[in-house]
């Protein structure tokens, strides 16, 4: 592990940002800490890759983003992602901050809460300051802090006790800006036996030097409450993605992931569900695609505490060319829970002889009265399958495309949201050059 010294931004800068922002007090004395721990604490331990010597430094200086007038103004690539799902809530971020925010009149009357991060701090801070970088805490290492420090727009998602959100509200992170922070921070809280589904995409085409994504999700669910989070991650060879996202989960409170990774760029991901509360769930499906020479590292974990605690990890990928991909799968039973249950798949298919995958599915149990297990495997597509399919009149070309699909089906299948199964076929089609 190996300590940061170099920032990206002086304490003198951060604190005139934030006042000019007219950001509350607490919010700048944040910051602040959070940039002096960045400067003490090492960077996160990737395994088996060593994160220093990617790109992670490009980060940039804030921008002024100017708002919409009207969704008519949209990239192109943002309207198509955006097309037929407006009625419930929408905000878009497009490289230091936030150019449009929409919420249904229905469910504000509700009490649902959905805007961008830097006006919750300001207008909800009653709400905010309880949970922000409380699951994701920024001691955690200095990518934590750093982030911390420097977020900008954002995500808050409020939904308040009882309300059942029927409709999936979403959000766009857009850089096309090289030189501008992109460092969007998503906040969610889930009151009791509220539920919710939340989708978010993070894009750009490619940029004119590169750029360093550090970004956060912390999701709150108290007890009863359901979140259903989706997102995925399509930015560009000059983007180094790293993403940390944070789950909290009471009793009989569930979180469900559904993570797409089609970066062109580095890309290290953890996500991670912190299961306190008894009868608590966790099911979180991941899929990825690497292609020419990308590094990916994706980490997927379950922390339980609570009694009766159920987790379920399901992670496929498939790496091209000489793409590197390190999948870890980490599922940790505390003592005293009792009756839990952690269960994790990780699989990844390579489908040229300089592509590599590895598979590293952990189990660490303290407790006695639990089920847990794991399956891993790495392989090359099976030629036998292909002959077989060529030989049925398919040429060579679609029977690996198959092939490919039937792999990742068992994660995509389970997709319950329609646009999403579409937009990751597509994703996965383009990255195979398809």
């Amino acid at each position: 592990m190996t300590t940061q010294t170099i920032l990206p931004v002086n304490a003198e800068a951060l604190k005139a940002l934030s006042e000019s922002k007219q950001e509350p007090a607490w919010l700048t004395d944040s910051r602040l800490a959070s940039l002096e721990l960045a400067g003490q604490l090492e960077l996160p331990k990737l395994e088996k890759q060593r994160i220093e010597r990617w790109n992670i430094q490009s980060y940039g200086e804030f921008k002024e983003s100017n708002k919409l007038a009207s969704l008519d103004e949209l990239p192109e690539q943002v309207a198509k992602l955006v097309e037929g799902s407006r009625e419930g809530g929408l905000v878009i971020q497009r490289n230091s901050g936030t150019v449009y925010v929409s919420l249904a009149p229905e469910l504000a009357a509700k009490g649902v809460i959905f805007t961008d991060l830097e006006t919750a701090v300001k207008e909800h801070a009653d709400l905010v300051k309880p949970y922000l970088h409380q699951a994701l805490k920024n001691d955690e290492h200095s990518m934590a802090a750093l982030h911390a420090a420097v977020w900008n727009g954002g995500v808050f998602l409020y939904v308040p006790k009882n309300v059942e959100v029927d409709v999936p509200l979403q959000a766009v992170m857009l850089t096309d800006d090289a030189e501008a922070t992109f460092a969007p921070h998503v906040l969610i809280v889930a009151e009791a036996n509220s539920q919710i589904t939340y989708v978010d995409n993070y894009v750009s085409d490619s940029l004119a030097a590169p750029l360093t994504h550090n970004g956060a999700v912390e999701v709150f669910a108290n007890n009863g409450a359901k979140v259903r989070y989706a997102s995925v991650h399509q930015l560009a060879g000059e983007v180094t993605d790293v993403t940390f996202r944070r789950a909290m989960l009471d009793n009989d409170a569930s979180i469900e992931w559904i993570v797409g990774e089609m970066n062109n760029g580095d890309t290290a991901s953890d996500t991670m569900s912190i299961l306190k509360g008894n009868g608590s769930t966790s099911d979180a499906k991941v899929i990825a695609v690497g292609s020419g020479s990308q590094k990916l590292n994706y980490t997927t974990r379950a922390k339980h505490y609570g009694k009766s605690s159920e987790s379920q990890m399901i992670t496929r990928a498939v790496m091209r060319e000489e793409a590197q991909a390190i999948i870890n799968g980490i599922t940790k039973i505390e003592k005293g829970a009792t009756k839990a249950d952690g269960q994790q798949t990780e699989r990844v298919l390579m489908l040229s002889p300089k592509a590599r995958g590895d598979a590293n599915p952990i189990l660490l149990i303290d407790e006695d009265d639990v089920t847990a297990g794991h399956a891993a495997s790495v392989g090359q597509v099976n030629q036998e399958q292909i002959y077989y399919l060529m030989s049925r009149g398919i040429s060579r070309t679609v029977a690996e495309s198959l092939i490919i699909y039937g792999f990742l089906a068992p994660v995509v299948s389970e997709i319950p949201l329609e646009g999403l199964r579409d937009q990751l076929q597509g994703l996965v089609e383009r990255k195979l050059g398809q």
